[in-house]
């Protein structure tokens, strides 16, 4: 199916309203409107000029800082995601609001060292009965950990941004998590919600070989052989420049595989609500499954992309190394502050009692940027040394 345009088929009668009776936009705490800004707008100034969002800029998404100040950090990252959710949100005549709101916040409550650092959080979060998941803990991060108003904790966002929060990539039952209960887990997230996953998805699968490539463990070759979708888009670009030098081929390859991946996001998104006569954000809601999705060709490539980054870059020996270290650094100062709870900062301390020490101190731990948690690492290791 090609996008011959959302408003066609009348689309944006499934975006979330934003008017002032919809339920998505309420607040736990009362707030003054400004009629120049919609509630999700507020949302969006709120979650960027928040501490956790300004703290992407020191976290890895694949390598660290360290290694170049060219690679992505975890806040390039979500830029880039921020641009595809809204391009796609407005293609559809979705809330763009919404949908920019959410995908600024989708990474915020991951830790330090990308993905090695959340397995290794879960893992020490295992041995204490708990567990650790990124998209609850951005949850915890905009209702309690993030304090700029007098009047109560977190940012106060809407409800449709917290429940995005949660849903965006994944569900959750009401049984296993009753503490979500407020969220709508009987119910689809809306369609704004719902290109969120996959849009981040895009970013990273453009961005990652363009990063592998930048550090010299991938090879352009390598991955036209490997890779069917950027082959494709390779092949189309050196037709029409020949002669060009690979790096400029490939960089503009890679923005036709984006272009490749976003237009079939938006087209298939549309041909799913057209098949099942969708015309309100209650159907889309309460249909057995998220509508959000790639063409199945197109899904087929780009699970073969992920397979060729999981088994060239993301478990190459460099990274493992990288990998390892991480999670040795994240396990060791665990276990200290477990050891010994009253080193951590006076805040932290105080909410043991309500918390448990083990929720606690992953808490402290997801809050850092790679630099940080290096510093505390060093200085750890030189009082126990004492």
């Amino acid at each position: 199916m090609t996008l011959k345009g959302a408003k066609d088929f009348e689309l944006h009668r499934c975006a979330v309203s934003g008017d002032a009776n919809d339920p998505l936009i309420q607040r736990d705490y009362a707030a003054p409107e400004r009629a120049s800004r919609t509630a999700f707008q507020r949302d969006r100034e709120r979650i960027v000029q928040s501490r956790a969002f300004r703290r992407l800029a020191g976290k890895t998404q694949v390598f660290t800082s360290r290694a170049s100040d060219h690679f992505r950090s975890r806040l390039t990252h979500t830029i880039e995601v921020a641009q595809i959710a809204r391009s796609v949100a407005q293609e559809l005549g979705l809330n763009e609001d919404l949908a920019e709101a959410l995908a600024l916040a989708h990474d915020i409550g991951h830790p330090p060292f990308g993905h090695a650092g959340e397995h290794a959080l879960d893992e020490c979060l295992k041995r204490h009965g708990r567990r650790f998941d990124h998209n609850l803990h951005a949850l915890r991060i905009v209702e309690h950990f993030e304090l700029r108003y007098a009047a109560h904790r977190g940012l106060n966002l809407t409800l449709g941004v917290r429940e995005g929060i949660i849903k965006h990539s994944r569900d959750y039952s009401a049984e296993q998590y009753p503490e979500l209960a407020g969220y709508l887990l009987d119910r689809r997230p809306p369609l704004e919600a719902q290109i969120i996953d996959l849009a981040d998805e895009i970013a990273y699968l453009t961005a990652d070989l363009d990063d592998g490539v930048e550090s010299g463990l991938l090879e352009i070759e390598h991955i036209r052989e490997h890779v069917d979708l950027l082959a494709q888009s390779y092949a189309q670009v050196e037709r029409e420049h020949p002669g060009v030098e690979a790096k400029f081929l490939f960089s503009e390859a890679l923005q036709r595989m984006q272009n490749i991946l976003t237009d079939d996001l938006m087209a298939t998104t549309l041909a799913n609500a057209l098949a099942i006569g969708a015309s309100s954000l209650d159907e889309v809601r309460t249909h057995p499954v998220r509508l959000a999705s790639f063409s199945p060709h197109v899904e087929s490539m780009r699970q073969q992309e992920k397979r060729y980054l999981y088994e060239t870059l993301y478990t190459c020996h460099a990274l493992s190394l990288e990998h390892e270290k991480a999670e040795q650094v994240v396990t060791a100062l665990f276990n200290f502050w477990i050891a010994e709870p009253l080193e951590l900062p006076s805040g932290y301390v105080e909410q043991i009692e309500t918390e448990g020490l083990a929720r606690v101190v992953a808490d402290y731990i997801a809050g850092m940027t790679d630099s940080f948690i290096l510093l505390q690492y060093a200085q750890v290791k030189r009082a126990v040394r004492r």
